[in-house]
């Protein structure tokens, strides 16, 4: 069974943590949010209230085989400020595990030089802090072991890519069909 840490500090945005953590869930995909900081609940950018599985300080990485990073502009600034972040996110790469990050995270993934020479997307508008990164111009983008998405109104196809990429296929597109999800929509 494969399991996910989905990195949240304050200041997330729930949409795209939460869509995450529920859809990977649905999935038998192991997924336990993970506070960066001291503080339990983590509050969102909408003021939403969340208790996280773990603490960042109490979390054994190597039993993940991923890290994923939501969004929200003081969220993605304090993962980007936490030097811990930046060094389970270099060691996952180095360890060909996923690392994956939707909307303005994607940004932390480059200030660690790990999206060089990959196509990768973010919230439009901040490309220009994907350094070394190719843009795409899709919603959602995977290059080997790095998936990015570009902000919460792609956050299901985020997820389910994440699904894709963690069991098959076909479970993403059964759980699109049980959540009546229409990308033509």
């Amino acid at each position: 069974m494969k399991k996910i840490a989905i990195l949240c500090a304050d200041g997330f945005e729930e949409i795209e943590g939460l869509t995450v953590v529920d859809l990977l869930r649905r999935a038998d995909v192991v997924c336990d949010i993970v506070a960066v900081g001291d503080a339990s609940p983590i509050v969102g950018s909408h003021a939403i209230r969340v208790l996280p599985d773990r603490l960042f300080k109490e979390t054994d990485f190597s039993e993940y085989d991923g890290i994923v990073l939501p969004g929200g502009l003081r969220g993605t600034a304090a993962l980007a400020a936490d030097g811990r972040v930046e060094t389970q996110l270099r060691s996952f790469c180095a360890q060909g595990k996923l690392t994956a990050a939707i909307c303005a995270a994607p940004t932390v993934l480059a200030q660690a030089d790990l999206l060089r020479g990959k196509t990768a997307v973010c919230y439009p508008g901040m490309e220009d802090r994907l350094s070394g990164a190719v843009i795409g111009d899709s919603d959602v983008v995977e290059d080997g072991t790095v998936i990015t998405s570009r902000g919460a109104g792609t956050a299901v196809p985020f997820a389910l890519r994440l699904v894709a990429y963690l069991v098959s296929e076909e479970r993403a597109k059964q759980l699109a069909s049980a959540i009546v999800y229409d990308r033509k929509a």
